[in-house]
């Protein structure tokens, strides 16, 4: 990929194709997208990073899957399968995902370098994987570990 290409021109080439393609469904996924990207280029009065976006698509992920659950409890699955379909397709511009094993390593490292509680691990953690693993797998992971040393 070519590291001089903005988030934004990378999905209006993307939204291209998808119209070359007649994917309506990927094409209003991106347009979404890409309105979000403008919106905050405006905010920001600067071109939206990499950060930035990568910011952008999660929250748009996030949406989806409180979307989505709320179609499952309503009874509409056609729905739901919907979102789930758009939180997948908005995955891939995520970028690769640390594994469990390099997070509860990582884990490992601040309670041995000090850290005795959730909040200080997530702290010595998260900047560490910013961008490339959730939260809740830290924390979830920090709490494990953390009751293991019987403290």
């Amino acid at each position: 990929m070519d590291t001089t290409t903005t988030p934004q021109q990378r999905i209006e080439a993307d939204v291209k194709a998808a119209m070359k393609a007649g994917e309506k469904d990927k094409l209003g996924t991106l347009r979404m997208l890409l309105t979000q990207i403008k919106n905050e280029r405006i905010r920001r009065q600067e071109e939206v990073d990499e950060a930035g976006f990568v910011s952008l698509v999660r929250k748009a992920i996030k949406q989806r899957e409180e979307a989505a659950a709320g179609f499952q409890k309503g009874g509409r699955e056609d729905m739901a399968a919907k979102e789930e379909a758009e939180k997948a397709f908005l995955a891939q511009y995520l970028p690769a995902q640390a594994d469990e094993g390099a997070v509860r390593d990582a884990v490992r490292a601040a309670i041995a370098g000090g850290a005795a509680n959730v909040g200080a691990v997530m702290g010595k953690v998260m900047p560490q994987f910013k961008g490339r693993a959730d939260g809740s797998l830290i924390n979830a992971i920090a709490r494990e570990e953390l009751g293991k040393g019987g403290s």
